[in-house]
């Protein structure tokens, strides 16, 4: 699990997560873990999360947001 540290420097919901060729894994600070993948939420919903979990900022805003499915 790659850690995930919000660059916006509040506090995120989202601690890690790990990224795949059509998934991705987050864990949040109460420490469950979901799967969103294209299967689940949609190509362009895991492509939007992959990049913010790479710049390290909006991904916990994001899935709160639009409430991704998740497997």
């Amino acid at each position: 699990m790659r850690p995930y540290n919000s660059k916006s420097g509040k506090s995120s919901g989202v601690t890690g997560y790990i990224s795949g060729k059509d998934y991705i894994v987050v864990q949040f600070n109460n420490n469950t873990i979901y799967k969103y993948s294209y299967k689940s939420a949609g190509r362009d919903a895991v492509e939007t999360m992959k990049v913010l979990a790479s710049a390290m900022k909006g991904l916990s805003t994001y899935i709160s947001q639009y409430n991704p499915g998740y497997e």
